[in-house]
């Protein structure tokens, strides 16, 4: 039989935003499911709610929900509610929900689970799940990552 590759279980939510995957951490009332809901809402698709499981494959950390919880979505107020899901998507971008980051923030890294390291880096952002920004910001890191758009100034030269 062959060995499983490492993996982590750790507390946050998890959605596709098309193929990429956004790791929403923090802690309890930090309003991971509640941001989830409104990316949903917005067009992307639920792949883990509360749980998340990283894994590693092709040397990029990936992240899929237990099979305990798969498809179900804690909506406060309403109740676990089943939705389509996603079974499983590589993540492009961790957002630290709590309190915002500075306003320009310098660039920061997701420090992996010890079991597993040597996955790609991938980008962290503050941000508070409170405001109705949020959802918009979450898609401009998105493009801002992957296509390089980042600027450290407003000055052009």
């Amino acid at each position: 039989m062959p060995d499983r590759m490492p993996e982590a279980n750790i507390h946050a939510s998890c959605v596709a935003i098309r193929a990429q995957g956004v790791l929403l951490i923090g802690k309890s009332g930090t309003g991971k499911s509640d941001l989830a809901l409104r990316l949903i809402d917005a067009g992307a698709r639920l792949v883990a709610d509360d749980r998340t499981i990283l894994f590693v494959a092709k040397g990029a950390l990936h992240g899929r929900a237990p099979d305990s919880i798969k498809g179900l979505l804690e909506i406060r107020g309403l109740g676990i509610v089943a939705v389509p899901v996603r079974r499983s998507v590589k993540i492009a971008l961790v957002v630290q929900l709590g309190r915002e980051g500075p306003r320009l923030p310098s660039a920061r890294l997701y420090h992996l689970p010890a079991p597993l390291k040597g996955a790609k880096a991938v980008p962290q952002i503050a941000l508070d799940a409170r405001f109705a920004s949020t959802p918009a910001k979450i898609r401009a890191a998105l493009a801002a990552f992957s296509k390089g758009l980042l600027r450290d100034t407003f000055i052009t030269k």
